[in-house]
């Protein structure tokens, strides 16, 4: 699994961008996640298995820090 800093503090693991100094560590993203591809650790999101991810946006749309978001999708094209 290959991670590369987007802007300073994020994670971008392609198909997920997570930014760890706003996380909270409440896991309401890895509650709601139903392939179950989140985890937390040190009360922080990770990503437990990218693969599994299916962009489905569940994470993004009830985190209510913003820091978890759903990156490229897989047909997109970068600007």
């Amino acid at each position: 699994m290959e991670k590369k800093d987007v802007k300073a503090g994020e994670i971008d693991h392609g198909k997920l961008v997570i930014k760890p100094a706003w996380c909270k560590g409440c896991g309401i993203c890895v509650a709601f996640c139903p392939v179950k591809a989140l985890a937390l650790e040190n009360d922080k999101v990770v990503v437990a298995d990218i693969d599994k991810c299916t962009q489905c946006g569940m994470c993004e749309l009830r985190c209510p820090d913003f820091a978890i978001y759903v990156g490229r999708r897989k047909n997109e094209k970068k600007a």
